[in-house]
């Protein structure tokens, strides 16, 4: 029987773990040498039948050396492409996946019913949520009806499938959501010291001074079979933190206290009693009747007379026919329960559920076993339990909920069996990849730890084959609350998407429907707020995290942004001009900036761009010169990002004074110096582009745009315009 990924990491172990030391092993010379390699030189039918039993045996990297062999001579077979498709999904290569599943689509959906499901699951673990979305609605298009029909997919499969795959599009909506908006946490790679190419689990903490994990080596050359499968068993190793580094970790040391590594078991999966007299792991083997299956078992170990006893099996009926793995032991109340995972078919929801025991600490004895219930447990796998008995939470991961890609950590709060306020715990503790493993320090801080193939761990084939233990660093909430206000009657401004941009022009936005906004913050950013409205323009609030550290409090900053009607036109004070001159003089920038922050901040308004002169000179000299000076405007404005489309640039001339010039007689130079000027009239608003993505709405950006889109009127040509009403800078 094949087992993918997920069944070898219920056995403490990856898929990646058998295949991972293929690149290394001692073999490889004589096994993977292209140069000699003798299957180039067979038929096809003898390299596919090779790629098949490579494939069979689950030796996924060396069946895709020789799938693209035969993709090569045979470009657009199905069947190749299906099985090169399988093997990405399987090592967990998610970019090539989805690029083979979407081939297969296109060449044969008919024959590979699945491919535009499995493309649209690879889309997603790689964060294309959009375009994973369009491939799983493709597929809930292609099986409209459950009947067995034109894709060979019986009714109960059809129906699963589409259950899930609805939940699959939930789970992108929810990611990009979440993205926007992120938990104040910090994720750092534990380091090479903790993390090796090969795959790390089951990160236990001892305090806040070292730490517990299982592995199945430290880089070293593994030696491999025929197929590339090590030999080497996952064990229990520890860490010490470095003094004085904050999240630091020492060279690792065996963990050989209790004698519970075994030669020919893969061991993992380590927890302490409360009291830290009981030792409980799982150990798994090889199925004596299907080598190719894995089975384990838990065991646990009692600390007697300085020392500890031999394990011995948790006496919980462990049928050798299922898997019982992953415990955890925690206080619920009053009582001990002993949480794992189990693939048992009587109770079941999906293929692995969480289950508990009570446990007697004072004789020792295991109740009847239970299912933790249908809240937790799903159609799909839920794994990796840990309970936190301060607040008394049990988290785990789950791929049968809706999810950012794969695996995800779930929080629900209660136990052992009746549990409330389920809760995915959001980027960036959960990404496109697999998520796992989360256990909170003992004390401290509510840091913790998570294993994850997310994008950064250390690799052996590809970014996202292989399990690394990250940390988990806990930082200050940081919130901005706010009112949107009419500046003209200080009242709340509904139906207003409030922006906030970062240095960078990250946005964030907030659908408030009664003129109230809530924004979460990090460290180390300058964030400028605004409000979007038609009609109206906004000011704008300034909020910097940049001076906070990770062990400051949180905090939050109340703000308010005040909407205005948008009138016909307004003035800027102090752009100035040399005489007879177009260049823009120093003083004049300040104003200017002032300018690019109005239209950057109110992002749906055009502006035409008026230019004065004194009346020194001609008519026909002044207005040239008026016409350079306004261009000269709208250059700046559009090198400091304003978009050149939104600038209409128009010269007056003499036109229109805003003082006088003087006479024959008297000279003013403090007039002309006045007349010298420029001002701004707002010629029209574009729907499209103040319609900003809310994340409380449904649907894409584009989508939004489309469902909301109007047409601009045309603007009549401008007239020539009378003396504009005087706007102070800070109303821009």
């Amino acid at each position: 029987m094949r087992k993918n990924w997920l069944f070898l990491l219920l056995a403490t172990i990856l898929v990646t773990v058998q295949y991972e030391a293929e690149a290394q092993s001692k073999n490889k010379a004589k096994y993977r040498s292209k140069a000699n390699d003798p299957i180039k030189r067979v038929s096809d039918p003898s390299l596919m039948a090779h790629a098949d039993a490579l494939f069979i045996d689950q030796s996924y990297f060396n069946a895709i050396d020789y799938y693209q062999q035969l993709k090569q001579r045979s470009e657009r077979d199905p069947y190749i492409t299906y099985q090169l498709a399988e093997c990405y999904r399987f090592t967990r290569d998610y970019v090539p996946a989805a690029h083979y599943y979407t081939e297969v689509k296109n060449l044969a959906k008919k024959l590979y019913p699945l491919a535009t499901y499995y493309a649209g699951q690879m889309l997603k673990q790689q964060g294309e949520y959009d375009a994973a979305i369009a491939s799983f609605k493709e597929f809930l298009e292609d099986n409209k009806k459950t009947t067995k029909g034109e894709l060979q997919l019986d009714p109960k499969t059809v129906k699963a499938l589409k259950k899930m795959t609805k939940i699959e599009i939930e789970g992108c909506e929810m990611a990009k959501v979440s993205i926007k908006n992120p938990e104040p946490v910090t994720l750092l790679n534990c380091g090479p010291n903790v993390n090796t190419t090969y795959t790390e689990l089951s990160p236990y903490p001892w305090g806040d001074t070292a730490l517990l994990f299982s592995t199945i080596g430290r880089n070293e050359l593994q030696e491999t079979n025929l197929h590339g499968v090590s030999d080497a068993k996952e064990h229990f190793m520890v860490s010490q933190k470095q003094p004085g580094v904050v999240d630091s970790f020492q060279w690792p040391l065996p963990y050989n206290d209790g004698d519970f590594r075994d030669a020919d078991a893969h061991v993992g999966n380590g927890c302490y009693s409360p009291g830290g007299d009981v030792f409980y792991y799982s150990k798994c083997k090889e199925d004596p009747a299907d080598s190719m299956e894995m089975k384990c078992k838990l065991f646990f170990s009692k600390f007697r007379d300085r020392g500890w006893q031999p394990s011995v099996l948790v006496p919980i009926d462990q049928k050798p026919e299922f898997s019982y793995t992953m415990p955890w032991i925690a206080k619920v109340g009053k009582k001990e329960i002993l949480f794992y995972v189990a693939d048992v078919k009587l109770q079941s929801r999906g293929r692995f559920d969480i289950w508990y025991t009570v446990v007697d600490p004072r004789n020792g004895t295991f109740r009847r076993a239970q299912n933790a219930g249908k809240m937790i447990n799903t159609a799909g796998d839920e794994i990796t339990p840990y309970y936190d008995s301060r607040d008394q939470i049990l988290y785990f991961a789950t791929n049968g909920l809706k999810s950012f890609g794969g695996f995800d950590i779930y929080s629900a709060e209660g136990g052992p069996t009746r549990y409330k306020n389920l809760h995915n715990m959001g980027y960036p503790i959960n990404t496109s990849a697999d998520e796992l493993y989360y256990v909170r320090d003992r004390v401290g801080k509510p840091d913790a730890y998570v294993v994850s193939n997310r994008i950064g761990s250390f690799a052996l084939k590809n970014p996202t084959c292989c399990n690394d233990i990250w940390r988990i660093q806990q930082e200050p909430r940081l919130v901005v609350i706010g009112k949107v206000l009419s500046k003209k009657t200080l009242e709340l401004m509904p139906q207003t998407v409030v922006k906030m941009a970062d240095q960078k022009g990250d946005l964030n936005t907030y659908n408030s429907e009664d003129g109230n906004f809530l924004f979460n913050m990090s460290r180390g950013h300058a964030y400028v707020i605004t409000g979007d409205k038609p009609g109206y323009t906004s000011s704008r609030a300034s909020v910097s995290t940049m001076e906070i550290k990770r062990s400051d409090p949180s905090d939050t900053v109340e703000v308010t942004i005040y909407l205005d009607s948008v009138k016909n036109s307004f003035s800027v004070s102090n752009i100035f001009y040399d005489y007879d001159k177009a260049t823009l003089r120093p003083e004049s920038v300040a104003a200017l900036d002032s300018v690019v922050s109005f239209l950057k901040d109110n992002p749906a308004v055009n502006v035409e761009i008026y230019s004065f002169t004194d009346a020194k000179g001609t008519e026909e000299y002044n207005l040239a010169l008026s016409q350079r000076r306004a261009q000269s405007v709208l250059d700046y404005l559009e090198k400091n990002g304003v978009e050149r489309g939104r600038l209409t640039a128009r010269g007056y001339g003499e036109k229109n004074p805003a003082a006088s010039n003087g006479d024959n007689k008297k000279d003013n130079p403090e007039g002309r110096q006045l007349n010298r000027r420029t001002e701004f009239r707002i010629i029209s608003e574009v729907p499209t582009r103040r319609v900003i993505y809310s994340s409380a709405q449904p649907g894409t950006m584009d989508q939004q745009e489309r469902n909301l889109r109007v047409e601009p009127e045309e603007d009549d040509e401008p007239k020539t315009p009378g003396k504009p009403e005087p706007v102070n800078d800070d109303d821009n």
